[in-house]
């Protein structure tokens, strides 16, 4: 059975949400995004250390989905086609950062290796493994060496959740969630 990505965002968004964006993502939108949730946690009063962190958090996150998405299958970039959802959501004691974009399945193993590795270091490792590669530039064919998914781990300090989503014609749903706390 086909993953549902409607069903999905709508489990998202069930209780106090504090943003949600799902559709197309562009230079623009990162933009607009950023400035909405920017606002919101100022209107929610949030301290200044948290609502910090989670807005840095939420750069890396918007930025990573920016430069990793592939296009949504049956689209080419000219007709939009970079879809991704990205919500962040009030918790008890903390704030959950949700994320979803398509990816090929050719990306599933790396990704996956990838986040299985990070959520095995210690914040120190991760801290020492982030030094490392920038002191290589050891860089992705996208650019950025996998930096994005460590500056996200090491900022929450908290082990990152993930999911692979089938989908049609050689693509996954692939969902990130990450605790900020």
């Amino acid at each position: 059975m086909e993953f549902d990505i409607n069903v999905w965002y709508d489990e998202q968004i069930k209780g106090n949400v504090i943003f949600s964006y799902k559709g197309d993502i562009s230079s623009n939108v990162i933009d607009q995004v950023l400035n909405t949730i920017e606002h919101q946690l100022h209107v929610i009063d949030e301290k200044p250390g948290v609502s910090k962190k989670l807005y840095n958090i939420s750069v890396e996150a918007i930025q990573n989905l920016f430069h990793h998405v592939d296009l949504t299958p049956g689209n080419t970039a000219e007709n939009g086609g970079k879809f991704i959802i990205f919500v962040i959501r009030k918790l008890e004691t903390g704030y959950l950062l949700s994320t979803g974009n398509f990816i090929k399945n050719n990306r599933i193993k790396v990704l996956r290796d990838r986040i299985d590795q990070i959520n095995f270091l210690s914040t120190e490792e991760l801290k020492e493994l982030y030094r490392i590669i920038l002191g290589n530039e050891e860089f992705s064919e996208k650019g950025g060496g996998g930096l994005g998914i460590i500056d996200i781990a090491k900022r929450t300090g908290n082990k990152l959740n993930y999911s692979f989503n089938p989908m049609k014609n050689d693509y996954c749903f692939f969902c990130l969630e990450a605790v900020v706390t």
